[in-house]
C-alpha cells in the first residue's frame, strides 16, 4: 500500500503540532517494549547427536530421535512398518498449531513431490503429496490448466493445505481439499490404500482433511480446470463501508477479502475477477513491507492515543484504488509472506460473521498495542467430515500478531468470542480446542476419532496436541 515511516510520521508531525499532547503519556508509551519474554529467534538446542525443528513462526518446536525422508510410498511404508515409536509427517512448517511437534520421528514427505501424472480424459492431476502449491500450480500453468482457487500463502505443501482445510476467498469457491479425487494412503502397520469416494467413502471423507492423523498420504491426484487470467483491484476505504457492503461484494465478485487495519479505521479491500485479453503482469513490489512498518510505526508512536493514531493514519494512508493488475491466477492468488507472524483463524457461520467480526474489530482497536492486519475471507461449504466448511458458507476471521510479540491474548480475549458465535477453528493455526469442544462442533467428529482409532489403534501417529483434540491417551 505504499505508507512508509517517514510518510507516517510527517503526518503525526503535522497533527501533533496542533493538539494539545500529554507529553508524560508519550514518553512512557515510547519507551515500551513489544518482544515477549519467551520469544527465541533461534532453533532450540537440541540434545548431543540429535537435531531441531521448528515451524515457520517459532511457536512449535521439537527435538525428534530422528528425521526420516523417504525417497518413494515403498519406503514411506517400510518406514511406518518398522518405526516402534510416535511419528508426525511435517510439510513447509507454515502451520501454527502443534500438528507436527514429536519426540520421536518427524517424517518429511519433500521427496514425494512434483506432478505425476495428467490425464487428459478426465482433466486429472496427480501429484506427491509433498508437493509445494506453487510448484503444483506452475506445473499445471505448464500444460494450460489450474487449481480453481488458491490460498494466500504459496509455500505450502499439498498434503499440509489439504489436511488442515487451507482455504482461499470467494462465495461460490470451497476449500482446496475439495478439489481431491483420491489419494494413497500409508497407515499405521504400513498399508498402502488407493482411496477413493467409491473405493472407501468413509475414508476418503475423512482423509481430504486428516491433520495427518490416520496415516501418511504420499500422492494426490486432483480435479483441475482450464488455467485463466484474473484482473485483482486492491482499494482503502473506511472499515465501516466495507462491512456494510461486505455480503454484496462477496456475492458479486470471484473473489473477495479484505484486511482491517487496526487502530485506523480503515480496510483494504481485494477482488478478483475473470480477465480476458492482456494482462498487465505483476511488478515485484516492497508496499505491503512498508504498509506493515508504517502500521507498526503508527503504534509505536501513537498507539497511546487512539484518536490521534487514528487521525494520523487516516492523513497518512492512501485512499481509493490503490492497485489495479492483471496476470494469470497462481501469480495473483497466492504469495509469499517474508515478514513472520503468529495467527489464529476461525470459520464462522455466515449469519453471525459479521456480527462477530464488527465485535472483535472492537475488541482490537481497544488494545492499542495491536497494529498488524486482521484478514476476512468467504468459503463455500464442501462435505469432508473434518472440514470447517461442513454444512454451510463460513466467513473466516483471521488475527495476527508480529512474530516476535505477544499473542496469548488470542485465546484469552478473541477466541471466546469466535466460539460464542459457533466458530470452527482453521486446523493449521493457533486454537485451543479439545474433544469435548470438537463434538459439539462437528457432527461426524466422533466417527472421524473411531476411524482413526481402529486404523492406528496404538496412536503411532499420535502427539500431545492431537491426543487433546481427539480425546486420546497419550504415552510419550
Amino acid at each position: 500500500m505504499g505508507v512508509s515511516r517517514r510518510r507516517v510520521v510527517q503526518a503525526g508531525l503535522g497533527l501533533t503540532a496542533v493538539s494539545a499532547v500529554p507529553i508524560v503519556q508519550h514518553v512512557a508509551w515510547g519507551t515500551r517494549d513489544y518482544v515477549r519474554e519467551d520469544y527465541a529467534p533461534d532453533h532450540p538446542e537440541p540434545p548431543i547427536g540429535e537435531e531441531s525443528w521448528r515451524n515457520w513462526s517459532g511457536a512449535q518446536t521439537a527435538t525428534p530421535k530422528q528425521f526420516r525422508s523417504p525417497a518413494s510410498a515403498a519406503e514411506l511404508s517400510e518406514i511406518i512398518r518398522t518405526t516402534p515409536g510416535h511419528i508426525r509427517p511435517r510439510g513447509s512448517g507454515h502451520s501454527f498449531s502443534g500438528l507436527v511437534p514429536s519426540e520421536g520421528v518427524i517424517l518429511d514427505v519433500g521427496q514425494l513431490a512434483g506432478l505425476k501424472a495428467y490425464d487428459p480424459v478426465t482433466q486429472r492431476a496427480t501429484f506427491g503429496a509433498g508437493t509445494v502449491l506453487f510448484q503444483a500450480a506452475s506445473q499445471l500453468n505448464e500444460i494450460d490448466r489450474a487449481f480453481p482457487n488458491l490460498p494466500d500463502i504459496v509455500d505450502q505443501t499439498l498434503a499440509g493445505s489439504f489436511s488442515t482445510a487451507t482455504h482461499g476467498t470467494g462465495q461460490t469457491l470451497t476449500a482446496l481439499h475439495d478439489y481431491i479425487h483420491s489419494f494413497k494412503l500409508v497407515t499405521a502397520d504400513g498399508s498402502l490404500l488407493d482411496v477413493t469416494a467409491d473405493s472407501n467413502p468413509d475414508l476418503f471423507s475423512a482423509g481430504k482433511v486428516s491433520l495427518g492423523a490416520l496415516g501418511v498420504i504420499s500422492e494426490y491426484t486432483v480435479e483441475t480446470i482450464p488455467s485463466f487470467n484474473l484482473r485483482r483491484i486492491v482499494s482503502a476505504e473506511p472499515i465501516d463501508a466495507v462491512l456494510d457492503d461486505a455480503f454484496s461484494r462477496a456475492s458479486s465478485y470471484r473473489n473477495f477479502e479484505f484486511y482491517y487495519l487496526p487502530g485506523t479505521g480503515l480496510a483494504a479491500s481485494i477482488t478478483h475477477d475473470l480477465h480476458r485479453g492482456e494482462t498487465t503482469g505483476l511488478e515485484p513490489s516492497n508496499d505491503d513491507d512498508e504498509m506493515l512498518e508504517g502500521l507498526k510505526q503508527l503504534r509505536n508512536e501513537f498507539g497511546w492515543w487512539p484518536w490521534l493514531r487514528k487521525r494520523i493514519a487516516q492523513s497518512a494512508l492512501p485512499s481509493g484504488t490503490i492497485e489495479d493488475v492483471s496476470d494469470a491466477s497462481l501469480q495473483l492468488l497466492a504469495t509469499t509472506r517474508p515478514i513472520k507472524f503468529n495467527e489464529m483463524e476461525y470459520h464462522l457461520p455466515w449469519d453471525d460473521g459479521l456480527k462477530a467480526l464488527r465485535q472483535i474489530i472492537k475488541m482490537m482497536d481497544q488494545r492499542k498495542h495491536v497494529f498488524f492486519p486482521m484478514e476476512v475471507r468467504f468459503t463455500a461449504p464442501d462435505d469432508a467430515w473434518l472440514s470447517p466448511f461442513l454444512g454451510g458458507p463460513r466467513i473466516s476471521i483471521a488475527i495476527h500478531a508480529a512474530v516476535d510479540e505477544a499473542y496469548d491474548y488470542f485465546f484469552s480475549e478473541f477466541e471466546p468470542v469466535f466460539k460464542m458465535y459457533g466458530g470452527r477453528p482453521h486446523w493449521g493455526k493457533h486454537h485451543s480446542l479439545q474433544r469435548k469442544d470438537l463434538e459439539a462442533l462437528y457432527p461426524d467428529f466422533t466417527k472421524f476419532a473411531d476411524l482413526r482409532r481402529s486404523l492406528d489403534p496404538t496412536g503411532k501417529f499420535l502427539n500431545p496436541h492431537l491426543a487433546d483434540v481427539f480425546g486420546a491417551p497419550f504415552n510419550a
